[in-house]
């Protein structure tokens, strides 16, 4: 059984702040996909139903099904892998999309060939991933977190790439200074900075339990400010240090 995480963004209220940016991502991408797509990163299915219509194939992969993803509706097909490499053959879609999944990828390198090998000439890959810039305290179950020269950096053999990043309105700022508060209140007491050396296996549990126990605090806290977050607070802009999430459409 695959261990029930915050990592994987669910409809629970809690998640709301997070659930509706991950959600913009996939509506976004609605508008850039045609033909055969492949997404790495099931996750809890919640991007199935925004892509699947919209493509004549669709498939879907991660390295374990989440108790939370239920049927998968026909026409879509599941696969279970742990990728780099992909197991598809070369130039098999027009489209890739990967949405917060590169930062728990070890080799994110050959991860972005496989990408590269997999789609057709002139394919697009939309990925999205968190802004470094922005986090607010270490994630061990992340390998590692880019900022926004980074990932260009690492796209940088696909023939273009367009670089945008997830921004929010008023509302989502208040939300994000209020957990912001709330990070640097538990960890005011890691006066050794042991959340930056310990090895990260080590802290995935606790952090995984405290930020957990942050989130439905801060809904308690402030109910109507997380239940009112809609994906609509959420936009598109040109990438800088303040935006949320990097999205980049890669084209091969």
């Amino acid at each position: 059984m695959a261990l029930k995480t915050a990592e994987r963004v669910s409809r629970d209220v809690t998640d709301n702040f997070v659930f509706q940016r991950s959600k913009l991502a996939y509506v976004e991408a609605v508008k850039r996909i045609q033909g055969e797509v492949l997404e790495i990163g099931t996750g809890t299915g919640y991007g199935i139903d925004i892509i699947a219509p919209m493509c004549s194939r669709f498939v879907t992969l991660d390295k374990t099904r989440s108790e939370e993803l239920g049927a998968i509706p026909e026409g879509v097909e599941f696969v279970e892998a742990v990728v780099p490499p992909l197991p598809f053959a070369d130039e098999s879609f027009d489209v890739v999309v990967s949405f917060q999944v590169i930062e728990h990828i070890k080799r994110d390198k050959e991860f972005v060939r496989e990408v590269r090998r997999v789609l057709k000439k002139g394919g697009k890959f939309i990925v999205s991933t968190p802004n470094r810039p922005m986090s607010l305290t270490r994630n061990p179950w992340h390998v590692r977190e880019y900022t926004y020269e980074q990932f260009s950096a690492l796209l940088s053999e696909f023939a273009d790439v367009e670089a945008k990043g997830v921004a929010g309105n008023e509302r989502v700022w208040s939300y994000y200074e209020k957990n912001r508060e709330s990070v640097r209140r538990i960890t005011r007491f890691d006066i050794f900075r042991m959340q930056w050396w310990m090895p990260r296996w080590v802290l995935q549990i606790p952090y995984d339990i405290l930020n957990r126990l942050n989130r439905r605090r801060l809904h308690s806290e402030n109910k109507t400010l997380t239940e009112n977050i809609a994906m609509e607070d959420y936009y598109l802009q040109d990438v800088d240090n303040r935006c949320f999430d990097l999205f980049y459409i890669a084209t091969k």
